[in-house]
């Protein structure tokens, strides 16, 4: 079982997956949300959760106040995890008499969804695939979703500490990468496309 940490609905208790899914642990998602704590208010932010598997990263910050979610997930049993998942989520914002938020969880392939993504939209994006996807597969994909970046939108990815360090394409600014025991975050902004 995992729980949100902060926010409207800090505390509430979200489903996983089955073994099959690698959720992110609790001693990451704290340390990856503090340093986003320090950096963004969450505010009225789009998100973008790919590989979401519960969703519980994009669902975080919703509860932080994000105001769009767009969870993509080809696994079934995770994707039907991550819609209960927003529901509760939903729900917990509801009872608070909190703003919505716009949460959709989308059942379909990465690659595939990132083809027809919103142009210049996101400005947070979490990227936690399976660790047996590689490091080039990671970097092409972060080629294809440059385009659905608004203008310095943060990047974090989730790998673990035994892969090939990541090289951020052109079009990124990365940051030195954190890690915390078998788990390796790395964090990038795309750059503003306005300068220069």
């Amino acid at each position: 079982m995992t729980r949100l940490i902060a926010g409207v609905a800090g505390g509430l208790s979200l489903a996983t997956p089955d073994s099959r899914t690698r959720p992110t642990t609790g001693r990451t998602r704290e340390a990856l949300f503090s340093r986003l704590d320090a950096r963004l208010d969450f505010t009225d932010l789009r998100v973008l959760d790919l590989y979401a598997g519960s969703a519980a990263l994009g669902l975080e910050a919703i509860s932080r106040g994000a105001e769009e979610l767009v969870a993509v997930e080809a696994g079934r049993t995770a994707a039907s995890v991550a819609r209960r998942n927003a529901q509760a989520v939903g729900d917990a914002l509801d009872q608070a008499s909190a703003r919505p938020a716009r949460i959709t969880v989308v059942e379909q392939r990465v690659q595939s969804w990132l083809s027809g993504a919103p142009a210049a939209h996101f400005d947070l994006v979490f990227v936690d695939p399976p660790y047996d996807v590689s490091t080039a597969a990671l970097e092409t994909l972060l080629v294809d979703l440059l385009p659905a970046l608004s203008p310095l939108a943060d990047v974090v990815i989730e790998r673990s500490s035994r892969t090939p360090d990541l090289r951020w394409p052109a079009g990124y600014v990365g940051q030195p990468p954190r890690r915390y025991g078998e788990t390796v975050l790395w964090f990038g902004e795309s750059e503003d496309a306005r300068v220069g």
